[in-house]
């Protein structure tokens, strides 16, 4: 195979994956670059590296081709209880309080492991969470794992790992938390691998927070060790997503080595012995790190070319003739446009993160007259992105009772429902969105993926089919309703995906 590719060529490349995925690839690492597409290439139906990357530039990469590229240009290098200093700063410091806030209402604690590798960190703490939470199957734990790398995700899944993965650990844990399978080989018990949810997510193009994907209103994101393959520009923009996806007073934990003040400005650090980890203060503005989409408003006032009658030309009396005819010109005029609703104010504060100023704003519309099902509805979205999710639920109920035909709002309890545990009533929700919508694409996907959990796999097969049927009517660059921005196009890859995976199981 053709080991040189230009470096022009490489240029070109390095921007088209940072863009696409990322990935940060400045001078001093282009021969990484060109080794991982060396080996991607046969896995894209290339001999020739030169020209798998000029076909790269040339075509929109689907997602499979994403992650086969991915799976080459990252290294997974990790091992259980990596960072030993902060996991004992989370069960001596940090979690022994947040459990016993929980333990007090809820009893719900979320938290993402961003870039999970090959799954030893989200085992890690789901280790953690077991002998520190005594009742824990009373408790709703939602342990995300999410990764780019498909590969990653599949040996992740299995749970199975060999001795260089516990090279810092104590004995003790390996006997208690897994089972040997032979040939130097250990598996996680079932009591551990049942509270992580392994995941495909890109944080370069994928939504979050989202209630789709469920990274909203978390606890704890971990992300270490990831944002150093990103560019300064990409980095503030996945911090600034990740401050949005916690609740008030969440921690962020990245690596020491991808800290910098700038970058984690609207965070409050809290500084450890050994360990420093990153409070998000909700009386910090964050609009630095996530401004509002342009434009927000529209404007109140917009040039437009309309006809403008001349006066007639005056011309002296003595002349007695007839005034020129009039002359017809075409001349910019001002034209009034209408200011935006409150709702529209709070709706566009509400997307790019500003929760308590979109709040402020539908208090004030609910407070006035009028129908409020729209308000209500996005009310119910802000609490349940704070982790409020019995408020939210609540809200929703009144939205749905003003306005019993949008199937929109059904989706949404759906939705809350589903993160409350509460799967029937989820099922009959999303079941009523479709009565009402029968192309609601994502409540059939929401329905195949209950159906999965649930170990039906004909029905999960039927409901994904149908979701990939009622695609097929949009365009691939429409945004999907209730998706928080994600196309058909990219919500086919997905459904395609995941219909994949029904018949590998």
């Amino acid at each position: 195979m053709k080991a040189k590719i230009p470096e022009e060529l490489l240029d070109a490349l390095s921007a088209y994956v940072a863009d696409r995925m990322g990935l940060h690839f400045p001078p001093e690492r282009r021969r990484d670059l060109e080794r991982g597409l060396l080996r991607a290439a046969p896995d894209l139906g290339f001999d020739d590296a030169e020209s798998c990357a000029r076909w790269l530039l040339l075509s929109p990469l689907t997602k499979h081709q994403v992650e086969a590229l991915a799976s080459h240009l990252t290294v997974g290098e990790t091992y259980f209880f990596r960072d030993r200093k902060l996991f004992e700063v989370l069960e001596g410091r940090i979690l022994p309080a947040l459990i016993a806030e929980r333990r007090k209402t809820e009893r719900q604690l979320r938290i993402w492991s961003a870039g999970s590798a090959t799954g030893e960190e989200p085992y890690s703490i789901a280790i953690l969470l077991l002998r520190m939470i005594h009742d824990i199957d009373d408790w709703n734990i939602t342990l995300l794992a999410t990764d780019i790398n498909p590969s990653f995700l599949r040996r992740s899944a299995s749970g199975t790992y060999g001795e260089w993965s516990f090279r810092d650990v104590q004995p003790l844990v390996k006997e208690r938390y897994f089972r040997k399978t032979g040939q130097g080989r250990h598996e996680v018990l079932p009591n551990i691998r049942k509270h992580v949810t392994f995941s495909y997510h890109n944080l370069a193009e994928d939504s979050y927070p989202s209630l789709l994907n469920n990274t909203n209103a978390m606890d704890i994101i971990f992300c270490r060790n990831v944002l150093m393959y990103f560019s300064k520009d990409r980095q503030q923009e996945v911090i600034g997503k990740f401050y949005r996806c916690l609740v008030d007073n969440g921690l962020l934990i990245v690596s020491p080595t991808e800290t910098s003040a700038p970058l984690l400005s609207a965070f409050v650090p809290e500084h450890f012995q050994g360990a420093t980890l990153y409070r998000k203060d909700p009386t910090r503005a964050a609009a630095s790190q996530c401004p509002i989409p342009q434009p927000v408003f529209p404007p109140y006032l917009r040039m437009e070319t309309a006809a403008v009658i001349a006066a007639p030309e005056v011309k002296p009396a003595h002349l007695d003739e007839a005034p020129s005819s009039i002359k017809i010109s075409e001349a910019p005029i001002v034209k009034a446009t209408p200011r935006p609703s409150p709702y529209e104010e709070a709706f566009a504060l509400f997307e790019c993160g500003r929760l308590a100023e979109s709040e402020a704003k539908i208090s004030a519309i609910l407070a006035s007259s009028g129908k409020h099902a729209a308000p209500l509805a996005l009310l119910a979205r802000i609490r349940a992105n704070a982790g409020k999710l019995e408020d939210a639920g609540q809200l929703c109920e009144k939205a749905i009772a003003e306005d019993k035909l949008n199937p929109g709002y059904h989706y949404l309890r759906a939705t809350i429902q589903q993160e409350l545990s509460m799967l029937d009533e989820s099922i009959a929700s999303l079941k009523r969105a479709l009565y009402l919508d029968h192309n609601f694409v994502l409540a059939h996907f929401s329905l195949g993926n209950l159906a999965l959990r649930q170990e039906k796999k004909r029905e999960a097969s039927k409901h994904f089919e149908n979701a990939l049927s009622a695609l097929k009517k949009l365009k691939r660059d429409e945004v999907l309703p209730e998706s928080g921005g994600v196309t058909a196009g990219r919500m086919e890859e997905i459904i395609k995906t995941a219909t994949e995976e029904v018949v590998a199981v």
